[in-house]
């Protein structure tokens, strides 16, 4: 297949590219910065994530679209202008990539757009499907402003999925990167009362569930891609301590982030019990279920 993708050179992303490429597949990735590209079958063309331009034309034929662009949500603290941003970078972008499916001759078959758990708002109790309603805040509404705007390739006759991600867990960045500090240095423990859900996923499987959407044509729409055994951030916190033989014993108290990180103390004082309904269902097999597994894969 001939898989253009955005947003690529992230932590999530270039492990996608590793991947597609071994396949066999022809990437074209998509990217502020031009640099040589050494592996076989990928190309970069440059693009700004807003305008047309040359790279338009790579749409056009291509077998599928993953965008995955956007402003990284934890970059710095929210300020006005950094949520503008964070808005922004994911309209501007996806609203680009859907102009270029609409002038394109020979449109995708698909667009595989990035989303996230975060569309739910804090859901302290009960599973939460592909099925429930947006919540509210901030991070809600940036996730419904933009799977409305991927939505409206399905008008072009474009098949159109949102990956609803979870905290993904991955060596080298993410999330999991600024946890291990405290914990090596013998002073973890969960963040807040610890009762909030943890819908974690090992970024295998975020790539693994990635490649299935893409080759499986009766996934469409919201797709939750988190673990079917997620945890409560107290329980994720026990085991991380005994794989890296520390102790879990010190949380740091919710007015504490709040005062460290203001509004963005919602990533990780609030959760979802997500549950990836229609991957299962469609027959995706999860590498890692438990977090114990997923874990001891990194650190073992």
């Amino acid at each position: 297949m001939k898989i253009v993708l955005t947003g690529a050179t992230g932590f999530l992303g270039a492990r996608l590219v590793a991947h597609l490429a071994e396949e066999g597949h022809e990437v074209v990735l998509l990217t502020r910065t031009l640099q040589q590209e050494s592996r076989p079958g990928v190309r970069r063309v440059l693009w700004d994530g807003v305008r047309g331009g040359a790279w338009v034309g790579e749409i056009d034929g291509a077998d599928a679209v993953i965008n995955l662009a956007g402003e990284p949500i934890a970059a710095q603290r929210w300020s006005p202008a950094q949520k503008e941003k964070i808005l922004r970078s994911r309209i501007d972008a996806t609203r680009a990539v859907v102009e270029a499916i609409r002038g394109a001759v020979t449109r995708p078959r698909v667009l595989i757009n990035a989303s996230a758990v975060g569309y739910y708002g804090d859901v302290p109790e009960g599973e939460v499907t592909e099925e429930r309603k947006p919540g509210s805040g901030f991070l809600a509404e940036t996730c419904l402003h933009w799977e409305e705007e991927a939505a409206k390739a399905k008008d072009l006759g474009v098949r159109v999925a949102m990956m609803r991600t979870g905290i993904v867990l991955g060596d080298g960045g993410g999330a999991l990167a600024r946890m291990l500090v405290p914990f090596r240095l013998y002073v973890g423990g969960p963040l807040g009362n610890g009762a909030q859900w943890f819908p974690w996923i090992h970024r295998d499987d975020v790539v693994g569930a990635l490649v299935h959407v893409l080759q499986t044509p009766s996934l469409d729409g919201p797709v939750n891609t988190s673990a079917p055994e997620p945890v409560t951030m107290r329980q994720f916190c026990l085991v991380l301590g005994n794989v890296l033989h520390r102790p879990s014993w010190m949380p740091v108290p919710a007015y504490l982030l709040r005062l460290v990180m203001g509004e963005m103390a919602v990533l990780v004082l609030s959760g979802q019990r997500t549950v990836p309904r229609k991957l299962l269902a469609s027959g995706y097999k999860f590498r890692y279920h438990n977090v114990l597994q997923a874990l001891e894969a990194l650190f073992v």
